[in-house]
């Protein structure tokens, strides 16, 4: 259980139109959990000194310029580069099918959108509206990649294998293991509660994000380093650790 005189620090990605959580305290406790909305998640984690989300923030409203912190993602993870997925302009986020929201981003920007995108764009405009509408909260609620995450705890070297496959799991644990006593015991719980209604590879994305907020005392850095600021206000970045040796 969470006890509420420890910092609280929240990972969380995208599973199947919910979050998945999993929060970790300085007084070494965590939990995981689920939740439908953005907001479900802040009324219960609304102490917390850190929440760190697997999705983008920040976005353009037009032209064909890629946010910078993507581009700068891709090259970082060479191998992995094709994680990174084009953020959608904000316009495209409101469409209400993949094809409608295909065509504004073309109108706005020259490119289409992906189906990766397509299948988070829900999440990115609940989280767009969320802070543009909660100005307060921006420096507490945070965009990460996951990827980018493991690179930082692999001492600055990508993951060789896709998490989605048996060698890409076993090496994201092996690193996970590595900073987080209750790595084993988080899977344990999140598949045997959750079963059905989250993959491993979303408890691998949450765990890290997790980690790299506990870890910001030793150095939270952002790509880029001065990141870009959109037309709301919300800065285009993602947040990793000074990489480990």
């Amino acid at each position: 259980m969470i006890e509420k005189d420890y910092m609280l620090y929240v990972g969380a990605d995208v599973s199947r139109r919910n979050w998945l959580t999993v929060a970790l305290t300085e007084g070494n406790n965590w939990k995981v959990n689920l939740f439908k909305n953005l907001e479900q998640m802040w009324y219960l984690y609304k102490t917390a000194r850190l929440i760190l989300l697997d999705i983008p923030i920040g976005l353009r409203e037009e032209g064909d310029k890629e946010r910078i912190c993507d581009i700068e993602a891709r090259k970082l993870l060479s191998s992995r580069r094709s994680s990174v997925f084009r953020a959608p302009c904000r316009a495209a986020t409101q469409a209400a099918s993949y094809e409608d929201a295909k065509r504004v981003n073309r109108d706005r920007t020259s490119k289409s959108l992906s189906i990766q995108t397509w299948g988070i764009n829900p999440k990115i405009r609940e989280v767009d509206e969320f802070l543009i509408n909660n100005i307060p909260v921006r420096s507490r609620i945070r965009e990460i990649h996951p990827e980018v995450c493991f690179w930082a705890l692999n001492g600055g070297k990508p993951m060789r294998f896709n998490k989605k496959g048996e060698k890409g799991f076993r090496e994201r644990i092996r690193v996970l293991r590595q900073v987080c006593d209750h790595t084993d015991d988080i899977f344990k719980f999140g598949m045997h509660e959750y079963q059905g209604k989250v993959a491993v590879n979303d408890i691998l994305d949450a765990l890290v994000a997790a980690v790299t907020a506990s870890k910001e005392s030793q150095g939270l850095l952002t790509i880029p380093e001065k990141p870009e600021i959109d037309s709301k206000g919300l800065p285009m970045e993602m947040v990793y650790l000074l990489p480990m040796s």
